[in-house]
């Protein structure tokens, strides 16, 4: 399954969480926070989104880190992904 976003929307797969600490602290799946860095896989073509011309900033295979609560999480083909509007979206890591 392909997923093609609509409009301003980015499809993210979300980065890895770090297991240890940089001291060296092994941490239990509960006790790891989600990062909210991630890989963008899917860009929607922009255009006329409420009345207002958007042109979409990010590409496919960009580092980006997202707001916290942002986003609907979905699982496609057993991987989880989340799909947010591009305002949503930070900054790119470079």
């Amino acid at each position: 399954m392909k997923l093609v976003p609509l409009g301003d929307r980015v499809v993210l797969k979300q980065l890895e969480a770090e297991e240890t600490t940089k001291s060296g602290i092994v941490l239990p799946g509960q006790a790891q926070e989600k990062p909210q860095q991630a890989e963008v896989i899917a860009v929607g073509p922009g255009g006329m989104v409420d009345g207002k011309e958007v042109k979409m900033e990010v590409s496919v295979g960009d580092k980006v880190i997202y707001s916290k609560y942002a986003g609907t999480e979905v699982k496609a083909d057993k991987e989880e992904y989340i799909i947010v509007r591009q305002s949503d979206i930070l900054a790119i890591v470079k």
